[in-house]
C-alpha cells in the first residue's frame, strides 16, 4: 500500500485498538458493565477492521494478469466495503442486542474503578489514533472540509480510519455516561442506553462507510482538478483541436484509465496522427502521474454536423463538446 493509503494511520489505529480491547473486557469481568463488554467487541471489531484494510492493500499490489488486464487495485475498496458489514453486524448489532438485554435485565455495576479507569485510558489512546489519522489526511486533503474529504477521497484507508477513530470516541464518551449515570442514579438501566446508543451510532458510521466504499466500487470518475488537466493536456492547438468526449475511471486509488475521442485535422497523415496522440498521452502523465491506462481514438471533428447532432465522432448518448467540460465530482 502506498504511503497514501495511510498505512501509518491504519497500524496507528490497530495497536490502539488492540490494547483497548483487551483492558475493556478486562473492566468488564471485574464489573459486569454490558457497556464494557459492547466496547470490547466494538474495539476488537476494530482491529479486526484494521487488518482487513492492511490484507487488502497487499492483495492489490499484485501484478495484472490475463485474466485481471488491469490489476488488482479494487481490492482495496472490496476491503473496505468488508469493514463496513463488519462494523455493522459485529459492533453495531451487537451492541444493540447487549443494550436491550441489560435494559431489560438491568443490574448494578460492581467495581466501578474498572471501567472508569478503562475508559479514561481508552479516550487517550483513541485520541492519539484519531490524532494521526488527522495528520495523515491533511497531507491529501487540500482545501476540502472534511465530509467532502470522506466523501471523495478516492483511498478509502483514510475515512475508513478517521470514521471509526470518530465513532470510537464518540462511543467511549456514551459508555462514560451510561456507566456513570448508572453509579450515580443505582440504576443499571442507564449502562443498557449507554449500550444502546453505541450500537446505533456503530451502525450510522457502517452506513455511510457502506455508501462510500460503494461508489468507489462501481467505478468512479477521476476529480475535476485531474479532469480538467487531462482536458488541458490532451489538446495541442495543433493536430489535436479539441476533446470531443472523454471518460475517466478509477481502476484503483491509484491508477486511472482515460479513454477520449480527439479531434484531429484532417489535413494530417496517419504518422502526424500517431505522433500527436503519443505527444499527448505523455502530457496527460505528466500532468497527472496516476493516469496508467490511456486509450485515445481520432476522428474527423465537423461543427456544423454536431450541432445538427449527425456528428460521427460524438458518443452516443454523450454530451456535446459544449457539455464536455467537468462537473463537480461526488459519490
Amino acid at each position: 500500500m502506498s504511503a497514501s493509503g495511510g498505512t501509518k494511520a491504519i497500524v496507528a489505529a490497530l495497536a490502539a485498538n488492540l490494547a483497548i480491547a483487551v483492558a475493556k473486557f478486562v473492566a468488564f469481568l471485574f464489573s459486569g458493565s454490558s457497556s464494557m463488554l459492547a466496547e470490547s467487541v466494538h474495539s476488537l471489531a476494530d482491529s479486526g477492521n484494521q487488518g482487513l484494510l492492511l490484507l487488502g492493500g497487499k492483495k492489490a499490489q499484485r501484478e495484472a494478469t490475463p485474466q485481471h488486464p488491469f490489476g488488482y487495485g479494487r481490492e482495496r475498496y472490496i476491503y473496505a466495503f468488508l469493514v463496513s458489514i463488519v462494523l455493522f453486524s459485529v459492533g453495531g448489532m451487537f451492541a444493540i442486542y447487549e443494550g436491550y438485554e441489560k435494559i431489560k435485565h438491568p443490574h448494578e455495576i460492581e467495581a466501578w474503578y474498572w471501567p472508569v479507569g478503562v475508559l479514561v485510558f481508552a479516550i487517550i489512546a483513541e485520541g492519539f489514533s484519531f490524532r494521526t489519522a488527522i495528520a495523515e489526511s491533511n497531507q491529501t486533503r487540500g482545501k476540502l472540509s472534511w465530509t467532502q474529504f470522506v466523501r471523495r477521497a478516492k483511498a478509502p484507508e483514510l475515512p475508513v480510519v478517521l470514521l471509526e477513530d470518530f465513532g470510537a470516541l464518540v462511543g467511549l464518551v456514551l459508555a462514560l455516561g451510561g456507566v456513570g449515570l448508572a453509579l450515580a442514579t443505582g440504576d443499571g438501566v442507564w449502562d443498557g442506553i449507554g449500550t444502546l446508543c453505541i450500537g446505533i451510532l456503530l451502525i450510522a458510521i457502517a452506513i455511510v462507510l457502506a455508501a462510500e466504499t460503494k461508489s468507489l466500487l462501481l467505478g468512479e470518475a477521476a476529480g475535476v482538478e485531474d479532469v480538467e488537466k487531462i482536458h488541458a493536456s490532451v489538446v495541442d492547438g495543433d493536430t489535436v483541436t479539441r476533446v470531443i468526449h472523454m471518460r475517466t475511471l478509477h481502476l484503483g486509488p491509484e491508477e486511472l484509465l482515460v479513454a477520449a475521442k480527439i479531434a484531429v485535422r484532417a489535413e494530417e497523415t496517419a504518422a502526424e496522427v500517431a505522433e500527436a496522440i503519443n505527444a499527448a498521452e505523455h502530457r496527460i502523465r505528466e500532468a497527472v502521474p496516476i493516469a496508467r491506462v490511456i486509450y485515445l481514438e481520432p476522428d474527423i471533428y465537423d461543427e456544423s454536423a454536431a450541432a445538427a447532432g449527425i456528428n460521427p465522432g460524438k458518443a452516443p448518448g454523450g454530451p456535446t463538446p459544449s457539455d464536455d467540460a467537468p462537473t463537480k465530482s461526488g459519490h
